[in-house]
């Protein structure tokens, strides 16, 4: 290991801290190296402890969509921490960016805030248990809901990433009420919903899955999944802590034109700040505790910094063109690095939706897990390293998924370009 201030601060961080991190993925055990330690962070770039310049495709892992430090959503964050950082009260942010949120996202009526995405589906799950009277949850192979213990049943993410089937610690007496069944199915998913011995109360679903990489769904995926639902009284809840304010102003939901019942946000309706949020139709959330009886709290839900946050992210988010030029910016950027596989002959499945993308190490369709398991993952990790010891950081996993900013320059995708095509060059010689 090289001798640098990233490599002291981790072997002091392994002294204090399980594995030295605090999500497991960044320990970048499945790309082969070490993590490096992130100082600061600029527009599209992030600084390491050594000083070292990135330009950066993870964005925090989505929510950066505006770029780093942006400096009307900082301003927002110092007015509102000049006035207290918590109050364990009610505030008038709370009610400015609920507002925000209903008008936005078609299948939200009201909404209540939490403090991460993890806590938005449990919360979702707990609701749709209570407001049907059923118990089973159905999800899907490969997606990843948080690590709530229902949720670790063939999960995506940092689960398959550390190759985990599962989780020591959750209980068989949980798991039994989790069915997953293959994403993209729709065979499977009719056959399953229809069985009346399931007694199912929800089904929850990344509409673009992102935690095994980026799978888009076929079209008549989530059609099939809104009629079938509907038909049988199953709640749909969509999971849209990736796509949420990603792929449209409106989310998936608006994107595909597919309203759920239920919607769980995070990432960017925080502005990069930890939040979460889950809402749906009126009749659903008056079931929530004070007005219902299936209970949920928080402390530090509605946080006054993360409320500020979102509201200035989400103004800016409502400029005219802001996603199409998002787009025009990831859709260009896709072609070259399929025009880059393609005259060097090493085989990358590209899937992209919007501004959401991954690079698969495989000749295969990826429409599924069954099929980004295909992946090459020691070339993944080669490429990461590459690419790292170049200044571009890429997420540590090849199970993950890129994530184009507004901030990025044309320059700052143009070195990419280069970086990438070097890196697949350099795989050829060895």
């Amino acid at each position: 290991m090289e001798n640098t201030r990233s490599a002291s601060l981790f072997e002091n961080a392994k002294k204090v801290i399980p594995g030295g991190v605090n999500s497991p993925v960044r320990a970048c055990r499945s790309v082969g190296c070490d993590p490096v330690f992130i100082t600061g962070a600029s527009g599209a770039k992030l600084t390491d402890a050594d000083g070292k310049e990135y330009v950066d495709f993870v964005g925090s892992w989505g929510p950066m969509i505006l770029g780093h430090s942006h400096p009307e959503i900082v301003k927002a964050v110092q007015d509102a921490a000049a006035q207290g950082t918590s109050f364990g009260a009610p505030t008038p942010t709370e009610i400015e960016l609920a507002q925000m949120v209903v008008e936005a996202v078609p299948s939200i009526e009201k909404v209540r805030f939490v403090n991460s995405g993890t806590e938005a589906t449990m919360s979702a799950v707990r609701l749709a248990r209570g407001y049907t009277g059923k118990k089973m949850v159905v999800k899907f192979d490969g997606c990843y809901h948080g690590h709530a213990d229902s949720f670790l049943v063939k999960a995506g993410s940092g689960v398959i990433t550390l190759g985990i089937p599962g989780s020591p610690g959750v209980p068989d007496d949980i798991v039994k009420n989790t069915l997953s069944i293959p994403y993209n199915d729709c065979e499977t998913l009719e056959k399953t919903l229809r069985d009346p011995a399931l007694d199912i109360a929800c089904v929850i679903v990344e509409p673009v899955a992102g935690n095994m990489g980026c799978v888009p769904p076929k079209k008549e995926f989530l059609e099939d999944l809104r009629r079938l639902t509907g038909e049988l009284g199953i709640v749909l809840i969509f999971d849209e802590v990736i796509t949420g304010f990603r792929l449209s102003y409106g989310g998936a939901q608006k994107y595909y034109g597919i309203t759920p019942d239920m919607t769980c946000l995070g990432k960017i309706v925080g502005g990069g700040l930890p939040v979460g949020a889950y809402g749906g139709k009126k009749e659903i959330m008056d079931c929530i505790a004070p007005d219902g009886p299936v209970y949920q709290a928080g402390t530090l839900s509605g946080n006054p910094l993360a409320m500020a946050a979102g509201i200035a992210t989400l103004k800016l988010l409502q400029a005219p063109g802001f996603y199409e030029q998002l787009e025009e910016k990831a859709a260009e950027y896709a072609g070259r690095l399929a025009d880059i596989s393609a005259s060097t002959g090493i085989a990358v499945t590209l899937n992209r939706v919007g501004s959401i993308m991954t690079g698969f190490f495989t000749e295969n369709e990826v429409v599924d897990f069954e099929s980004a398991m295909t992946a090459d993952t020691n070339r993944y990790g080669l490429h990461y390293r590459q690419m790292l010891s170049k200044g571009i950081y890429m997420a540590p996993s090849q199970f993950e998924v890129a994530f184009i900013s507004a901030a990025q320059s044309g320059d700052d995708l143009e070195k990419a370009i280069k970086m990438t095509e070097w890196s697949f060059k350099k795989m050829l010689e060895k």
